[in-house]
């Protein structure tokens, strides 16, 4: 957390959650890790795989993928841009945000797709932030920043939409993560978030629905079922992930830690699928235990007031 406003005053900012810090640095301590041998395309995050969905992205852009991955993390960006009530036209006049940006392959994807006049990704990894400007940033019009999502460094209603993929069962404080997204959303933009859950992160998420009356909640949809089957065709022997796994240059601990074939990165725990030598890691504790029990995988999308 070494960008300007949002490195000060991190332990004052955390100071009611208990272990928020460690939290927070072992999650960047990963993506740092992650973003040492990653390379451009192919996996960003569990993805997800809808039928109807690839049709209406390939109509908007043929071969979107080319070779390059297998188009479910791209599915999964562009389910974030259903509901809005934007053509591709209104896109060149919005400012973006995507807060949890990884190495920015999503937000590059979808400034790509849509073409909006200012796209901003934030993230907590400062390697994965760097990675992002050196490959991907296009002056104005796409850069990265590195950041806490619970303090973000940008002023009151700077974007017309904030999105949020596969990042905020991290944020040790969700709760002041969304007041800072209603924070930098102009009156009249939109929020789209699409994470996984379990039931008491889901209570908690229908509890805030409730308590952040600046935000109206327009859409949500089911996506577990489409994110299970990215998943499965993700470890079938040959995939695409598997092929690219297997070439990649990787340290021996980030070998250990996505275990076989990379079942781990590609999101086996959420379709119950352990194999003996994970189980063995994490008895002998060289691999994290995976302790969420996760249920569902949800986008919801909401409208500041």
């Amino acid at each position: 957390m070494t960008n300007g406003n949002a490195a000060t005053g991190l332990r004052d900012l955390n100071a009611g959650i208990p272990g928020a810090d460690q939290i927070k640095g072992a999650v960047s301590a990963v993506y740092d890790d992650v973003a040492s041998w990653s390379r451009t395309g192919g996996f960003w995050n569990w993805g997800m795989h809808c039928p109807e969905l690839l049709n209406e992205l390939t109509d908007i852009c043929p071969n979107f993928n080319a070779g390059v991955s297998d188009g479910f993390s791209e599915q999964l960006y562009f389910q974030t841009l259903r509901g809005l009530p934007y053509s591709k036209n209104d896109f060149k006049s919005l400012n973006v945000l995507e807060v949890g940006c990884g190495m920015g392959e999503g937000l590059n994807f979808l400034s790509r797709l849509v073409d909006p006049a200012r796209a901003v990704g934030l993230d907590l990894s400062g390697a994965a932030i760097r990675r992002a400007n050196a490959l991907l940033a296009r002056g104005d019009r796409l850069s990265y920043v590195e950041g806490d999502a619970e303090r973000l460094p940008f002023s009151d209603g700077e974007f017309d939409l904030v999105i949020n993929v596969e990042s905020s069962h991290n944020y040790p404080d969700v709760e002041r993560f969304f007041g800072e997204v209603v924070r930098v959303l102009k009156p009249g933009g939109h929020f789209s978030i699409i994470d996984v859950y379990d039931s008491r992160s889901y209570a908690r998420f229908g509890a805030l629905q409730q308590e952040v009356g600046e935000l109206t909640w327009i859409h949500e949809r089911d996506v577990t079922e489409n994110v299970k089957s990215s998943i499965r065709q993700r470890m079938a022997p040959g995939s695409f992930f598997r092929k690219e796994y297997a070439r990649k240059q990787m340290p021996i601990r980030a070998r250990i830690i996505g275990g076989l074939g990379g079942a781990h990165y590609a999101g086996a725990d959420f379709i119950g699928h352990r194999d003996a030598l994970s189980r063995v890691l994490e008895l002998a504790r060289v691999r994290p235990k995976f302790v969420g029990q996760y249920e569902s995988y949800r986008h919801h999308l909401a409208r500041r007031a």
